[in-house]
């Protein structure tokens, strides 16, 4: 058995920290399903009166803890079943514990899993089992609780004498977009204030990664400069073909124009690079609007993390099962493979196409945008 959650009338208010509506891409599921156990915490109450002002109109709490009903049909369909859902679960005691996450952070720390985005190059593809239903995280003073655990404790960034004054710090995208999910949750900007306020102490740092525009609601917020949002960017060609249910690239840089603005420290993921025809031309296009967006903010603490495109054997099968017409370049004859230390295969792209882009981007990153420090390309 399971109950389905009232609509709000209209009479009824709308939460504090209501969605922004003048946001260019919000993510409406059509169905929002809540576990007994994520029904019983407090944080719950707050994701249901956003999806609610939100206007979500099929929401759930289920009988039981378990997740059925997603399969059936072909892999595609249980795709589009997947993506169109929002289970708001408990985050289970193996999610609860940091892991390191390098070359990014020092810790992870996971506000949900999966994805409402449909990137054709999905980097979830073939890491995460089952269909991609996105999990979001009721029980969330357990999944911060990890900050100050960890706090002082780094062994990535915080040993590094470049990013030691960032402190500890919490990658918040590893498994998710989290501001995507943000007008449904609101964990996201419990997470800033609190480490904004020296909740788990003077060490820590947040920064997370994304690819949509909806910042309005954490433009108030008391962040400290202790919070690092990275926008993911692309050439036209990449974002446009294969970056579906995400803001266009014009409206992050919006967003990362309106967040460097309000103080925060911010990042350029520029992912997944592509040797496209006229790359040196798309790339560069992209440098320059980026520049443009960011004249006149004060004081602008801007780093850049470049990530050439891969993939392995297991994500390959599974993004074409999602994506059976994709034009998305995934010929290992075309590749270079890349073991892990644990015996993992990857394709990536061969040396001397490597060395082109990795020497072209170190050129006109401190060309085009002289303030941004390149953390990392790989």
């Amino acid at each position: 058995m399971s109950r389905r959650v009232p609509p709000a009338t209209q009479h009824d208010p709308l939460p504090t920290n209501a969605p922004d509506p003048a946001a260019t891409r919000r993510w409406l599921p059509k169905r929002v399903w809540i576990t007994a156990a994520a029904a019983e915490q407090p944080h719950t109450a707050e994701i249901i009166r956003r999806c609610t002002a939100a206007g979500v109109t099929e929401i759930e709490v289920l009988s039981g803890n378990r997740l059925t009903g997603l399969t059936g049909g072909s892999e595609r369909e249980v795709y589009a079943r997947a993506k169109s859902t929002l289970a708001v679960v408990v985050a289970p005691p193996s999610a609860l514990k940091p892991q390191p996450i390098p070359p990014s952070a020092d810790w992870r720390i996971d506000l949900a899993r999966g994805c409402p985005a449909h990137c054709q190059y999905c980097y979830l593809a073939g890491s995460l089992t089952g269909p991609p239903v996105t999990r979001l995280y009721a029980n969330l003073d357990d999944v911060l609780a990890g900050i100050g655990t960890h706090a002082g404790r780094g062994t990535v960034t915080s040993r590094s004498s470049e990013r030691a004054h960032e402190g500890t710090t919490f990658e918040l995208s590893c498994y998710t977009d989290p501001l995507g999910l943000e007008p449904l949750s609101g964990s996201l900007a419990v997470a800033i204030g609190r480490v904004g306020a020296g909740t788990y102490g003077p060490e820590a740092s947040l920064r997370f990664t994304t690819k949509y525009d909806g910042v309005a609601e954490l433009l108030g917020l008391s962040h400290a400069h202790r919070t690092r949002v990275r926008f993911s960017v692309n050439a036209a060609e990449v974002s446009t073909r294969f970056e579906g249910g995400t803001a266009s690239v014009p409206a992050r840089l919006n967003g990362l124009a309106a967040l460097a603005g309000a103080g925060y420290p911010v990042g350029l993921t520029i992912a997944p690079v592509m040797p496209v025809p006229n790359w040196r031309e798309a790339y560069g296009q992209l440098l320059d609007d980026v520049a443009a967006a960011l004249v006149g903010v004060p004081e602008l603490d801007l780093t850049a993390e470049i990530i050439t495109h891969r993939f392995t054997p297991g994500s390959k099968e599974v993004l074409l099962g999602w994506y059976p017409q994709t034009k998305l370049e995934m010929d290992e004859e075309r590749r270079t493979q890349k073991r892990s230390k644990f015996g993992g295969v990857k394709y990536v792209y061969d040396k001397t196409t490597m060395a082109e882009m990795k020497a072209w981007f170190a050129a006109e990153l401190v060309e085009r945008l002289p303030t941004a420090r390149l953390l990392y390309w790989t």
